[in-house]
């Protein structure tokens, strides 16, 4: 298959593979995604896919964790991986004459990783250590206590870094049977941009071994109407951290255009209605902003703030203000001007291989994708009145507002969002 945006090749027996050609690029972006994340583990397992995710750095069947690493730094380019509530990835980002050499690592990563005991043993205490970061960064801290009180009873609410005690409870054998039961062919996807033929691309994918699939497919079980409410949280700390969370939409919804216009409108830059209240005319919080989180079958629209305790009540006040009026008091240069600036970003995107790479990688997500300059064309066509109406449908519904703050300071923060 194929359209003007990007070809796509299903492969026998093997992943569905997807290239973006960008011939002028001196580079290749490659990632493999697979479609397996942290709500997808059970209650023992939590945490393994971002284990996994860790784990397949560590060696393959022919070179040991040294060795890749060294193999991996000899490519120049850049490494990495990222683990969500959905999704698995692992990708590189070389010069475009490496890219066979970066595409055979990479597969024997996530085909035949060595994932030896001893290294889990060690690896198992990096993580520790990065939900110890966590802990210590409040903006991060506090996502995770809204998310989980956002989906009470769910596992869209446990923490994708998972817990101490289910961790310590897997060996390097778990690894390997979660890997067995969700890495085969027909849960992955390859992706690349840049400097690549994809023909070429759908060769040398075709050419390897792949796991078939599993008779155990997922099936992810929709979470109930999000909370809604207060939740007061005690951290000492010289900032009071605030999200609130409206529902949102999913991840292939058609409406995408008028959220994205909205969040931008809202919180998305300098000229946003928080930006502007909140900031710029009171100097109530140095951290103001909204932004959009989309499942396959939910969402949230956020808004965060990190504001000194003694601000907090005006920032509640504030930002309530700017909610309740938002949708009724939008005006067309408003709008105009936020499509302007989607337009720098979707437009300067085209320009970065590896966002191109990770673009592609929305195919989980639905059928067929739009290109970045297809969903301008739909951005452009929003008009205010569709504008307005999905505002007020979205942000007239009960949210949840998460506070963290000094104990002194926290009923006095609680009692002001509690009488709005």
């Amino acid at each position: 298959m194929s359209n003007s945006f990007y070809q796509e090749t299903q492969v026998t027996d093997g992943p569905l593979v997807l290239s973006y050609a960008m011939p002028a690029a001196q580079s290749v972006a490659l990632g493999i995604f697979i479609d397996v994340g942290s709500r997808d583990e059970s209650e023992t397992e939590a945490g393994i896919s971002h284990a996994l995710e860790h784990m397949l750095f560590k060696g393959t069947k022919q070179m040991n964790v040294h060795r890749l690493a060294e193999k991996l730094d000899e490519l120049g380019g850049n490494a990495n991986a990222f683990t969500s509530r959905e999704r698995t990835c692992f990708h590189l980002h070389v010069l475009h004459e490496h890219w066979q050499e970066a595409l055979s690592l990479l597969t024997d990563m996530v085909r035949e990783p060595a994932l030896p005991e001893a290294e889990w043993q060690r690896e198992r205490e990096v993580i520790f250590a990065e939900m110890a970061m966590v802990d210590d960064t409040p903006e991060e801290w506090i996502m995770d206590q809204h998310v989980a009180a956002l989906f009470p009873d769910h596992v869209l609410g446990r923490p994708v870094l998972g817990n101490h005690d289910a961790l310590n409870g897997l060996n390097a054998d778990d690894l390997r049977n979660y890997l067995h039961r969700h890495y085969s062919a027909g849960r992955l996807l390859i992706t690349a941009a840049g400097h690549i033929d994809h023909s070429q691309l759908v060769d040398a994918v075709a050419a390897l071994d792949w796991q078939h699939d599993s008779d155990r497919g997922i099936h992810r079980q929709p979470p109930a109407a999000l909370a809604h409410g207060v939740q007061a949280l005690t951290r000492d700390g010289e900032q009071a951290q605030m999200i609130v969370s409206f529902p949102g939409i999913r991840a292939d919804a058609g409406e995408r255009a008028q959220a994205w216009l909205a969040n931008q409108l809202l919180g998305g830059g300098m000229s946003s209605r928080l930006f502007r209240e909140v900031r710029e005319k009171r100097g109530l919080a140095y951290s103001i902003g909204s932004h959009l989180s989309m499942l396959s079958d939910t969402g949230i629209w956020s808004m965060t703030c990190g504001m000194e305790p003694s601000r907090a009540v005006d920032c509640v006040t504030i930002m309530q203000d700017v909610l309740g009026s938002f949708a009724g008091s939008m005006d067309h240069a408003e709008a105009t001007r936020a499509k302007r600036q989607l337009e720098v970003q979707f437009r300067m995107g085209l320009d970065s291989v590896e966002g191109q790479m990770l673009y592609l990688g929305g195919r989980l997500d639905e059928q067929s994708l739009l290109s970045p300059l297809q969903w301008l064309a739909r951005i452009s066509a929003v008009d205010v009145a569709v504008l307005t109406d999905w505002s007020e449908t979205h942000l007239t519904q009960a949210g949840l507002w998460s506070i963290a703050a000094p104990e002194q300071a926290l009923d006095k923060i609680s009692d002001r969002i509690r009488i709005c």
